[in-house]
C-alpha cells in the first residue's frame, strides 16, 4: 500500500470515530444550553406546571441549531485542515436532521422527503464548489446512520 491509500483508510476511520465523540459533546452542550436558558428564563418569569409553554422547547432547539450553523460557518471559513472540517461536518448535519425529526416526528414521510432534499442540496453544493471527497463521505455517513436509526421508529 502506498502512503496515499493509508491516508484515505485512516480518514475513513477517523471521521466516524471523532465525529461520534464530537456529536455526543454537542448534545451535552445542548442539554447545558437548554437548562441554562430555562433557569435564566425562570428567574424573570415563574413557570408553573399550569402554563402551556409548548413553544419553548421548540424555540430552544431552533436557537441551538442556529448557533451550531454559525459555528459551522466560521469553522468552514477557517484555515483548518480538511479532515477536521469533515469531522465537524457531522455535527451540523446530525443536529439539523435530529431537530427536523423532533419537529416532524408525527409526519415521517415529510421528514424523509425534506431530509432527502436537504442532503441532496448539500451534495449539489459540494459538487458545484468542487469540495474534497471527504465531505461527501462525512455527509452521507451521517445521513445514512440517522436514516437507519429513524426509519424503524428510533427516537432521540
Amino acid at each position: 500500500m502506498n502512503k496515499k491509500n493509508i491516508k484515505y483508510i485512516f480518514s475513513l476511520i477517523l471521521i466516524p470515530f471523532f465525529g461520534f465523540i464530537l456529536l455526543n459533546l454537542t448534545f451535552l452542550l445542548f442539554a447545558l444550553f437548554y437548562f441554562s436558558v430555562s433557569k435564566l428564563v425562570n428567574i424573570f418569569v415563574t413557570i408553573n406546571p399550569e402554563m402551556n409553554w409548548y413553544w419553548f422547547p421548540s424555540l430552544m432547539r431552533f436557537c441551538f441549531m442556529v448557533i451550531i450553523l454559525l459555528i459551522t460557518f466560521f469553522i468552514f471559513r477557517s484555515k483548518l485542515k480538511t479532515i477536521f472540517k469533515a469531522i465537524f461536518l457531522i455535527v451540523p448535519v446530525a443536529t439539523v436532521l435530529v431537530i427536523m425529526e423532533t419537529f416532524l416526528y408525527n409526519f415521517p414521510a415529510i421528514l424523509f422527503v425534506l431530509g432527502f432534499l436537504l442532503i441532496s442540496g448539500v451534495i449539489y453544493y459540494l459538487y458545484k464548489t468542487k469540495q474534497p471527497w471527504i465531505y461527501y463521505y462525512s455527509l452521507i455517513l451521517t445521513s445514512l446512520v440517522l436514516v437507519i436509526f429513524f426509519a424503524p421508529g428510533g427516537d432521540i
